[in-house]
């Protein structure tokens, strides 16, 4: 219950993380070798619509220490002037490329086929305070357009 009371409020904190940059290009891919090493998230260019109202989002990221806390891969999915989280994924950072896929049901009104926009952020949770609270670090983050079939 915790963490996914963290990750709502994460995902509220999100919008303000926008002047971050991540390391990689839309495809991961980066002329800078360096940046190989460090953390960086992607959007698929599509997302998968259910019959059930699920919607299904994937991408790739790369994190390389999750020592200090747990790393999630969390997603909202905007069309029109609707926007909904879409799932949490807990991310392995080990440093390797890995995918991600965050699926969640969204009742009436459902997302329709056709273009949208989906802001993903690669986030760590570290204890703060003697309370021990977790309070996000924003790792990495992406905004891209979408098509939903």
């Amino acid at each position: 219950m915790r963490v996914r009371l963290a990750l709502a409020a994460t995902a509220l904190l999100a919008a303000a993380a926008a002047p971050l940059a991540h390391a990689g290009g839309a495809d991961g891919r980066t002329a800078d070798p360096a940046a190989r090493h460090a953390n960086f998230l992607t959007v698929d260019s599509a997302g998968l619509l259910g019959a059930d109202g699920s919607v299904t989002l994937s991408g790739t990221y790369r994190c390389l220490d999750d020592s200090a806390g747990p790393v999630f891969v969390s997603s909202t999915l905007r069309q029109q002037d609707r926007s909904v989280g879409i799932g949490g994924t807990r991310a392995v950072c080990d440093g390797l490329l890995r995918t991600w896929t965050n699926t969640a049901v969204v009742k009436e009104p459902a997302y329709q086929p056709g273009e949208a926009g989906v802001e993903a952020t690669l986030m760590q949770l570290t204890p703060q305070g003697d309370l021990g609270l977790p309070t996000p670090g924003f790792l990495a983050m992406e905004d891209a357009r979408v098509t939903l079939n």
